[in-house]
C-alpha cells in the first residue's frame, strides 16, 4: 500500500480521499477548512498543519484545487511545494485548470526529479463518494501506470488523452458539452412545465427518446423528478455554477488560443455568467432558475 499526501478536501478531494483509506493506502492530508479535515481524521487520514508536512516522506501528492491560480500557488508560489517533495514522487494533480498550467507545473516538477501528470475527473459528487469517478490523464503512460491503483481506489474508468495538457484539454471539452446539455435540458424542462406538462413525464419521455443526456438522466435539474441529486436539496453540495462558469472561461481561452469556433460553448457561458451573478454558490444543475416561471 502507497503513502500518499491529499490536499484539497473539498466537494469531490474529501470522498475521494476517503476511498484512498478504503483501500488501504495511509493519507496524510491539508485543507485550509477546518471541518475537512475533521471529517478526514475521522475517516481514517492523518492531518498535517502545512503542504509541506503532508507531503513529507510521501510516495504520491494527489490534489483537488479550484482552479490554475491554486495549483500554481501551491507547487510554485513563493515557498512552492514541488520544493518539499522528495525526488522520485509522483504528483497527480486532479484539479482542472489551464492546459499551460499544468504543463508550467509538470516542467518545474520534471526539473526537480519529481513526476506530475494531470488526471481531472468526471462524474461529479456521487461518483466521488462512490468510487466511480472517470479519470482523464495527461502524462507519461508508464507514470499513468504507476498512479493506476490509486486512480482505480477512486474511479473506475481511466483514459489516457495524451502527454501532459491533454488530460486538461479533454476535460475542458467534456465540461463545456456538459453546460450545454444542461442549459439545453433546463430549458426544454422549463418550456415543457409552462405548458402544462409534469416535469417527470416529459422527463421520462426525453430520457427515452432523442434528447436523452446525462444530465436528463443522472442528474435532472428540475426538483422532484429525481432523488440524490442536488435539485432534491435546494442545489446545495455538487459542482458549484461558479466552479462550471470558470471551466466555460477556459473553454474560451482553448477555443481562441485555437482558433477554434465554439458558440455553443460562448452562450453557455454567458447563461452561467448571469445565473452565477445571484447563485454562483449552488450546484450547476440550479441553471434551470433562470427558466422557471417564479410562483
Amino acid at each position: 500500500m502507497a503513502n500518499i499526501a491529499f490536499i484539497g478536501l473539498g466537494n469531490m478531494g474529501g470522498p475521494m480521499a476517503l476511498n484512498l483509506i478504503k483501500a488501504g493506502h495511509e493519507v496524510r492530508v491539508y485543507d485550509l477548512a477546518p471541518a475537512a479535515l475533521v471529517a478526514a481524521k475521522a475517516g481514517g487520514a492523518s492531518v498535517a498543519e502545512t503542504p509541506a508536512a503532508a507531503v513529507e516522506g510521501v510516495e504520491f501528492v494527489v490534489s483537488m484545487l479550484p482552479a490554475s491560480q491554486h495549483v500554481e500557488g501551491l507547487y510554485l508560489g513563493g515557498n512552492g511545494l514541488l520544493g518539499a517533495i522528495r525526488p522520485g514522487s509522483l504528483v497527480i494533480d486532479c484539479s482542472t485548470i489551464a492546459p499551460a498550467a499544468s504543463r508550467k507545473v509538470a516542467q518545474a516538477a520534471k526539473a526537480l526529479g519529481i513526476s506530475f501528470i494531470d488526471a481531472p475527473v468526471s462524474g461529479g459528487t456521487a461518483g466521488a463518494a462512490a468510487g466511480t469517478l472517470s479519470f482523464i490523464v495527461g502524462g507519461a503512460a508508464e507514470l499513468l501506470e504507476r498512479a493506476r491503483p490509486l486512480l482505480g481506489a477512486m474511479g473506475k474508468n481511466i483514459f489516457h488523452a495524451g502527454d501532459n495538457g491533454a488530460g486538461q484539454v479533454a476535460k475542458i471539452c467534456n465540461n463545456m458539452l456538459l453546460a450545454i446539455h444542461m442549459a439545453g435540458s433546463a430549458e426544454a424542462l422549463a418550456l415543457g412545465v409552462a405548458n402544462g406538462l409534469d416535469p417527470s413525464v416529459l422527463s421520462d419521455i426525453m430520457v427515452k427518446s432523442s434528447g436523452r443526456n446525462w444530465s436528463l438522466e443522472l442528474y435532472n435539474p428540475w426538483p422532484g423528478v429525481m432523488d440524490k441529486v442536488p435539485a432534491a436539496h435546494g442545489y446545495a453540495g455538487g459542482f458549484g455554477s461558479a466552479l462550471m462558469l470558470k471551466d466555460l472561461g477556459l473553454a474560451a481561452e482553448a477555443s481562441a488560443a485555437s482558433g477554434s469556433a465554439v458558440p455553443l460553448g460562448e452562450l453557455a457561458r454567458a447563461l452561467y455568467q448571469r445565473h452565477c451573478q445571484s447563485e454562483g454558490a449552488l450546484d450547476f444543475s440550479s441553471i434551470v432558475n433562470l427558466y422557471r416561471k417564479k410562483d
